[in-house]
């Protein structure tokens, strides 16, 4: 059986069937409830709505949102606002330098694991000169938290630090969930000194990605692979949000947060006008709503206009 290659992208093909919830209210196990599919061009967008002081905003309707794409407002053709469930990857940081803060940051990556939706579908890759999966080698995905506890904790601080091929391998595992919305949180206290993957090529992957991507940065001031700006770039372009957390003890608190966002963001999709493949395109979310001043919308800021035969894994 083909995966699904078709979730590679940020723009989809399909005929837009959106039930979302509705499984989760009725109990059942598995459902097209939390699928969003197509056989049209689809660019579905996962959005935070947050207050000026950061709050996040639930409730909101399509009526509340405004989407521009190069400058030019989309009729919103997808809605959702439910706690639709997510494939999640937890990318953890295993170099020697973690070593001291190993214990902070399992704990941490337990309790976002412990604040998220039951039906979640959640990996582990744990990372140092090397990529390793923290799940046995035939279970792709879990949500059984005493298997992701031992996922976490399967690795060991040594080496270097691979952080692009992580975030590569990272992004090909979630294109294996079966959950539309994709997620991954990144914890590390360094840029990259190890990779295969050049920077760029990275990039290039979370730009074509589905992917939101949060970033908990740890390192030091005086770290020589210290590299805050890539951080802040992942988690702008996804739409993400990226951390840099001075007191380990914070940390858990951080992952608890970015767990119930996860839970509270909108789905919003449209349909795109025909343009030349590969080019970049930019998108902004506008969001208002009576009683609410100063709301901020985050999403992804651009994506790549693909051909249709590329999403579809040909």
């Amino acid at each position: 059986m083909k995966r699904r290659l078709a979730a590679r992208y940020l723009v989809l093909a399909g005929a837009v069937s959106v039930l979302a919830g509705l499984a989760v209210a009725l109990g059942q196990d598995e459902s097209p409830a939390y699928t969003i599919r197509s056989d049209v061009r689809l660019v579905l967008l996962d959005v935070a709505v947050t207050e000026h002081k950061g709050s996040l905003v639930a409730g909101l309707g399509k009526e509340n949102f405004d989407v521009t794409e190069n400058g030019v407002s989309q009729p919103i053709t997808v809605f959702a606002n439910d706690d639709i469930p997510v494939t999640v990857g937890i990318l953890v940081d295993e170099s020697l330098s973690m070593a001291p803060k190993r214990a902070e940051v399992l704990a941490a990556a337990e309790a976002l694991i412990s604040r998220s939706n039951p039906k979640d579908e959640i990996f582990v890759l744990n990372f140092n000169e090397r990529v390793k999966r923290g799940l046995p080698d035939d279970v792709l995905f879990s949500d059984d938290i005493g298997q992701l506890r031992a996922a976490l904790r399967r690795g060991m601080p040594e080496g270097r630090t691979a952080l692009n091929d992580a975030i590569v391998d990272g992004l090909q595992q979630l294109e294996m969930g079966r959950r539309d919305k994709k997620t991954l949180i990144l914890i590390s206290d360094g840029g990259d000194n190890a990779s295969h993957a050049k920077r760029s090529e990275m990039l290039d992957r979370v730009e074509r990605s589905l992917a939101t991507i949060y970033t908990i940065g740890l390192s030091s001031p005086g770290d020589p692979d210290r590299d805050l700006g890539l951080l802040k770039e992942l988690a702008r372009t996804s739409g993400g949000e990226a951390y840099f957390p001075t007191d380990l003890a914070d940390l858990a608190t951080i992952c608890r947060g970015i767990a119930k966002e996860i839970r509270s963001r909108y789905t919003v999709g449209y349909t795109p006008q025909a343009g030349h493949f590969g080019a970049l395109r930019h998108i902004r979310v506008y969001v208002s709503a009576p009683g609410h001043a100063g709301l901020i919308a985050r999403t992804r800021t651009s994506y790549r206009y693909e051909p249709l035969e590329n999403q579809n894994g040909n």
